[in-house]
């Protein structure tokens, strides 16, 4: 799946969904020094999918603010039904 990710953010989880970058937005409060960020967004990642962190890998993407994730153990129907569910209640 792919994200951009707001580093030091005010606020932390899902933000919505830039079209123009075909890409989820999610915000973090960490820094994104020594791999905080990228920890912050995989926990971000973790609790709304409701899967363990260990089921998640940055694949793409892990200096950068746009990153590429797996998620192992769950399908495209799945995870679409997650993030709608997370951009509804952040509305």
């Amino acid at each position: 799946m792919a994200i951009e990710v707001q580093p030091k953010a005010s606020i932390q989880g899902i933000i919505g969904f830039n079209a123009w970058r075909n890409r989820i937005s999610v915000a973090v409060k960490a820094e994104a020094k020594n791999g905080q960020a990228n920890r912050a967004v995989l926990h971000v990642m973790s609790k709304t999918l409701e899967v363990p962190s260990s089921e998640l890998t940055i694949v793409f993407g892990h200096t950068s603010r746009q990153k590429s994730i797996r998620v192992s153990s769950l399908g495209i129907d799945d995870l679409l039904d997650c993030f709608h569910r997370a951009l509804e209640t952040s509305s």
